[in-house]
């Protein structure tokens, strides 16, 4: 991709927002950013690392378009999290418009950029 950065291992369980109540915690007290397409939240933990739940709109294509959406998703934050400041809880909420890899990086990079999320 010529960005310089390396995707690093898995993502492991401990990476997840998994539980109903952080989800609904995030979306109503994290603060937000967004950018056309996406939408970041995110809110500090006091975990020492990062978690992230990947959403997305209610009727959001079928099972195979929300399936292929999430795992651009996840990939697209494997290659970050190397380069990212850790402590924080966060969903990232994509619409259908970007079905490219390279696109999805972009908005996320973006979002992470404008919330302060990234290394310097």
């Amino acid at each position: 991709m010529g960005t310089g950065l390396v995707k690093t291992g898995r993502f492991t369980r401990d990476e997840h927002v998994k539980k109903a109540s952080e989800i609904r915690t995030l979306y109503r007290e994290g603060k937000k950013v967004s950018t056309s397409g996406a939408k970041l939240f995110y809110l500090p933990n006091q975990l020492g690392i990062n978690r992230i739940a990947f959403a997305l709109p209610r009727g959001y294509g079928n099972a195979v378009k929300r399936n292929k959406s999430k795992r651009l998703s996840r990939e697209t934050y494997r290659y970050y999290k190397a380069n990212m400041k850790t402590g924080y809880d966060m969903i990232f909420l994509v619409y259908p418009d970007a079905e490219s890899f390279k696109k999805r990086c972009e908005q996320f990079h973006f979002l992470c950029q404008k919330a302060e999320l990234l290394l310097q």
